[in-house]
């Protein structure tokens, strides 16, 4: 803001007191002067005049002054309250969005980690409704299949062999396809160990006697060189 010059001011009004002494006639003795008579000394005029209104336009002047300073500090201060409220108002505002967003990736994560759970759990369901329809199912194959097990051997090998096969069977598992030795854990006819090896011969090795024959009679074959070399070293250890 900027300030008026008060001695500008108090020049003029000087200036403006003389022009009217001037005009209507009056002298330092207060006679009137006669028509185009020299005037009053203008300068010694002026100082007269100056001097009872200098204290007056000092006072308006610092006036003036004090007055602008408290009006520019005013808005000062206004300009200040003002940007407080804004960056207060901004950082509430910002506070408020993040506190929204940690709320729903919370919320988010909470779905998703419920979905996930459901979706384990009912997988699990699956598996052990899967596991007893199978163990069902082996059961009522085991009554149906263990007297055609022999059948099945026999037409896998020469009747020499299966002679041999038959005998390690025969005591191994009493021809029982799901056959389980309680201490080692060993599954089937042939009884591996464990019964998971059997998968290299077909999925359904739990049940299917066929597959747990084949991968049987391969097994004596690679480690034996056949069923009846695997019947000699059982009879020496009663194991192979």
């Amino acid at each position: 803001m900027s300030r008026i010059s008060v001695r500008g001011i108090a020049v003029a009004s000087a200036t403006a007191v003389t022009a009217v002494g001037a005009v209507v006639g009056l002298s330092g003795t207060g006679v009137s002067a006669p028509a185009g008579a020299q005037t009053v000394d203008e300068a010694s005029t002026t100082k007269l005049l100056e001097v009872p209104a200098a204290p007056q336009a000092q006072e308006l002047s610092t006036g003036i002054i004090q007055q602008a300073d408290a009006q520019t500090a005013a808005y000062d201060e206004a300009q200040r309250v003002q940007a407080e409220e804004a960056e207060r108002q901004k950082a509430e505002r910002e506070a408020a969005e993040k506190a929204a967003a940690e709320k729903a990736a919370a919320e988010k994560a909470a779905a998703e980690k419920a979905a996930a759970d459901k979706a384990e759990a009912d997988r699990k369901a699956a598996q052990e409704r899967a596991a007893r329809s199978e163990n069902r199912g082996a059961v009522e194959k085991v009554s149906a299949s263990a007297a055609d097990a022999k059948a099945i051997a026999q037409s896998m090998m020469s009747a020499g062999q299966y002679t041999c096969f038959s005998n390690i069977v025969e005591r191994e598992s009493g021809w029982r396809v799901n056959a389980t030795n309680p201490s080692s854990g060993a599954y089937g006819l042939v009884q591996a160990l464990p019964g998971t090896k059997m998968a290299t011969a077909g999925a359904d090795w739990k049940t299917n006697p066929a597959t747990q024959i084949k991968w049987g009679l391969n097994y004596m074959n690679q480690r034996y060189g056949s069923p009846c070399g695997a019947w000699s070293f059982w009879q020496s250890h009663h194991w192979y």
